[in-house]
């Protein structure tokens, strides 16, 4: 080995070592050697989000390799990291959703007919044109005046009951 490969050794050891004990004395993320990839998915909640942004960025640099040399934990943990349920990707619906949901719908629909009933109490009486009389008397004048002479009221053997 030359001289040159053997002080770039020591000088990336050196920084390896440095950066370890930066890491205890500063609390700042792990990194993600310490931190069991085998089973991200249930552990990243638990993760501070200093330990989160350590596993994130570990990750980003572990994927620059090729992925063939990628162990499977890490290429299911770089996988969740990315694209699992977290963050803006969380689930939007709790387990009671359809409950709430039902119970939501059933308020608006017991409103809306407590709102239709009251508006109609409060109406008045019925318009003088929707009684039976002035119904028989419109079909009456509709006769007179030969309206819709070939299915209507007025045609020959209507049997319909006209505007009733």
């Amino acid at each position: 080995m030359s001289t040159s490969a053997l002080r770039v050794a020591r000088a990336s050891s050196r920084a390896v070592a440095l950066a370890g004990r930066r890491f205890q004395s500063t609390g700042a993320a792990a990194p993600v050697s310490t931190l069991p990839l085998n089973n991200i998915e249930a552990s990243w909640k638990g993760l501070s989000t200093e330990e989160r942004y350590g596993v994130f960025k570990a990750l980003e640099e572990k994927q620059k390799i090729d992925w063939r040399e990628l162990s499977l934990d890490e290429k299911r943990a770089a996988y969740f990291v990315s694209f699992g349920p977290h963050g803006p990707r969380a689930p939007i619906v709790g387990p009671n959703s359809a409950f709430k949901t039902f119970l939501g719908v059933s308020a608006l629909i017991a409103t809306a007919g407590a709102l239709f009933y009251g508006l109609r109490q409060l109406g008045g009486a019925k318009p003088k044109t929707l009684t039976k009389e002035w119904k028989e008397a419109e079909n009456e004048r509709l006769i007179e005046q030969k309206s819709d002479p070939i299915t209507g009221i007025s045609s020959e053997g209507y049997k319909g009951k006209g505007m009733l």
